[in-house]
C-alpha cells in the first residue's frame, strides 16, 4: 500500500474519530476526577500499598482542565482531609493528610501533635488496625487521633529512627501543613516545608480497588470502595 494512502487511512478511520473523546477523557481526569495508585506505605494504616485511590478535583474548586488556573472557588481544605498534591521539594504526586491551616502553629512533642499550642485529641486505637500490615510493620503503635472533625487513624515506629519533635512553626498565608498517617515514615511538610495551596489537585475520596503488593497482588476485596476518613 502507498504509505500516504496508508497514513491516511489511519488518520480517517482511527485517529480522528479517537481524538475528541480521548480528549475528553483527559480533560475530564485534569478538572474532574481521576484515580490515584498508591505504591508507598506513607499513608498507613488509612491507605496501603497497592491501593487505588478515587480523588474528587472538584472537592474545593474548578480549574481549566491542564492547568492550574481556577475557573471556580468554593472551598478550602479542612483539618483532616486527605489530599493529592504535588511535591514543592521535587514535583512529585504525593498523598497527604491536611494537619494545619494558614495561620497555625504546628508542633509535634514526643510524637504527639499539638495545634496552636493544643494537643490534638488522642486515643489507643485496637490492634486490628494491623490487618494488612506488612509483618515488619505489626509492631507499631496505634492511635485514633481527631482533627476538626475528622477522626483516623494513625501509627508510630518506635523501632525506626525518626524525628519525635518538630517546631512549633507557623504556617504562612496560603500554605498547608500535611504529613502522612505513618508518622515515622513519611516525607511531608516536616522535611519539605509548607505546601502552597496551589498544589492541592483534589481530595481523596475512597479506595477503589486494592490489590497486596506483599502476596503477589492478591485482591483485598474488603477494601473496594471504602471511604476514606
Amino acid at each position: 500500500m502507498n504509505p500516504r494512502k496508508f497514513l491516511h487511512a489511519l488518520w480517517r478511520e482511527w485517529i480522528r474519530p479517537l481524538a475528541l473523546p480521548v480528549l475528553l477523557i483527559a480533560a475530564a481526569k485534569s478538572a474532574l476526577a481521576d484515580i490515584n495508585y498508591v505504591p508507598t506505605g506513607s499513608m498507613r494504616p488509612t491507605i496501603l500499598p497497592g491501593d487505588v485511590i478515587l480523588v474528587d478535583k472538584l472537592a474545593y474548586d474548578l480549574r481549566v482542565p491542564f492547568t492550574f488556573a481556577r475557573v471556580a472557588h468554593w472551598a478550602d481544605p479542612a483539618r483532616g482531609d486527605i489530599v493529592v498534591c504535588f511535591s514543592p521539594a521535587d514535583g512529585t504526586r504525593l498523598v497527604k493528610r491536611v494537619v494545619g491551616l494558614p495561620g497555625d502553629i504546628v508542633e509535634l512533642r514526643h510524637r504527639a501533635l499539638f495545634l496552636n499550642g493544643t494537643p490534638v485529641p488522642s486515643a489507643p486505637r485496637p490492634a486490628a488496625s494491623a490487618r494488612d500490615l506488612a509483618p515488619v510493620e505489626r509492631a507499631a503503635l496505634f492511635a485514633q487521633e481527631t482533627l476538626g472533625t475528622r477522626a483516623h487513624a494513625v501509627m508510630a515506629l518506635p523501632t525506626r529512627p525518626a524525628r519525635p519533635d518538630f517546631g512549633p512553626v507557623r504556617v504562612p498565608a496560603g500554605c498547608y501543613f500535611v504529613m502522612g498517617d505513618n508518622r515515622d515514615n513519611s516525607f511531608d511538610s516536616r522535611f519539605f516545608g509548607f505546601l502552597p495551596r496551589r498544589e492541592i489537585v483534589g481530595q481523596a475520596k475512597r479506595v477503589v480497588v486494592s490489590a497486596d503488593l506483599d502476596h503477589w497482588l492478591r485482591p483485598r476485596f474488603g477494601r473496594c470502595f471504602a471511604r476514606l476518613d
